[in-house]
């Protein structure tokens, strides 16, 4: 397959001590990964004081901290949190949630 187009079900994998990620592409000014969270599993809030980020949800839904407020994205959405903010997400669902990262520049 061509390197420059990846099937995101490829890459989607399982961790049980800590939620899976793994790298689709990188440049210095974007990298774009794959974030698989199983229930219960949890990202926890944090900053990236130089870079935005988004996350596409791809399959499921999940609990997003964005600064002081918290909000819920399923399956088609897209959350920002641009830099400096505080973000975070938990899979409060049954099912796998996936997530399409993209952080810029790249960390």
């Amino acid at each position: 397959m061509n390197e420059l187009v990846k099937k995101i079900s490829d890459y989607a994998g399982v961790r049980e001590e800590k939620f899976y990620k793994t790298t689709l592409f990188r440049a210095e000014t974007l990298l774009l990964g794959l974030n698989c969270l199983e229930p219960g599993q949890v990202q926890k809030p944090h900053t990236h004081d130089d870079q935005d980020k988004f996350y596409y949800v791809v399959e499921g839904s999940g609990r997003f901290w964005l600064g002081e407020e918290q909000v819920t994205a399923v399956t088609g959405e897209v959350v920002w949190a641009p830099a400096g903010l505080l973000h975070g997400v938990e899979n409060e669902a049954d099912g796998r949630l996936t997530l399409l990262v993209g952080i810029a520049p790249a960390p």
